[in-house]
């Protein structure tokens, strides 16, 4: 098993302390950006019979660096979590999240001594990267978006239907993880009933247990920022993103489907982009028993593939 640093970023003018890990190499430094529910601990750094997709990448020689936006996991948690949240604007939203991921690649960059990062981002932390990639195209080497959020047309929500944070529980985690495996197949999960995955994602909010059922405190800004991207309301500007680009996502992602893949490969303006579509895997492809495809997919790119 591969040990790594996990440390506190500090805060300041404002912005909160975000939880960092790293398996350190000599090699290109990449950075992981998680999505709308749950942390890196969970995500790229959970490990199935020993072995994470943070040990994968590291494997292929690079530095791995993950963190913990605010409000999830060992990150610092917003003050309105400690009120109701009913009335209030729902946090965490892209441009709040966008100055966290610039603090954390600034501190890759000087740590590393290096000019670029790239960056891989599942599901809501899409929009996060790609609006960084967009806004400081300098400092980006590759991205990769898993499972991206693409502009959709109009679905009738709108940000006041969302409150300050929400609650999330294992069933519900559950629930969402398996919606898209098509009726009659065997379950992809490499843990059906999130057995060991569970219980820890509870314990990365220590107030879980106090609430019925157990649930983790989030903010609701990921899921109002998605919302407002299916009204057709992006954070970001494709065209503005000049680093080499793959969307990769499962055959079975209704989140990030043909449609959203197509719309973001006709808008990205890189002059490499790259579309990959694995079989027999949902947006939760990192959980489930393909992730290997989605390991080598996405490592293959970042070690430099450019064939369309």
């Amino acid at each position: 098993m591969i040990s790594g640093d996990v440390f506190m970023l500090a805060g300041g003018a404002g912005e909160p302390r975000l939880l960092v890990r790293r398996l350190v190499s000599a090699g290109p430094a990449v950075l992981y950006v998680h999505g709308a529910t749950f942390p890196s601990a969970l995500s790229v750094a959970y490990r199935f019979e020993g072995h994470s997709w943070m040990d994968d990448l590291h494997r292929r020689g690079f530095d791995v660096w993950a963190f913990d936006f605010a409000g999830y996991g060992g990150s610092g948690r917003p003050a309105s979590f400690s009120r109701s949240p009913v009335g209030r604007p729902p946090g965490g939203r892209a441009p709040a999240a966008c100055r966290q991921l610039a603090r954390v690649v600034a501190h890759v960059l000087a740590a590393t001594g290096g000019s670029r990062v790239s960056l891989i981002a599942h599901s809501w932390g899409s929009l996060v990267a790609g609006r960084y990639a967009a806004a400081r195209p300098e400092t980006v080497d590759r991205l990769a978006l898993f499972g991206p959020i693409a502009r959709r047309e109009a679905t009738g929500q709108t940000v006041a239907d969302f409150p300050g944070w929400r609650l999330v529980s294992i069933a519900d985690q559950l629930s969402r993880f398996v919606e898209d495996v098509p009726a009659g197949h065997p379950p992809v999960l490499i843990e059906p009933q999130l057995a060991s995955w569970g219980p820890a994602y509870l314990a990365t909010d220590p107030r879980s247990g106090a609430r019925t059922p157990p649930a983790v405190q989030i903010p609701s800004g990921p899921v109002a920022d998605i919302a407002a991207a299916w009204a057709g309301r992006l954070p970001y500007d494709p065209s503005r993103i000049e680093a080499p680009t793959l969307i990769v996502r499962g055959q079975w992602d209704s989140v990030s489907n043909d449609a959203d893949a197509a719309w973001l490969m006709g808008r990205l303006g890189g002059r490499v982009k790259l579309d990959r579509k694995l079989p027999k895997g949902t947006h939760l492809m990192h959980l489930e028993t393909g992730r290997a495809a989605l390991f080598e997919t996405v490592g293959r790119f970042l070690t430099g593939e450019t064939n369309p």
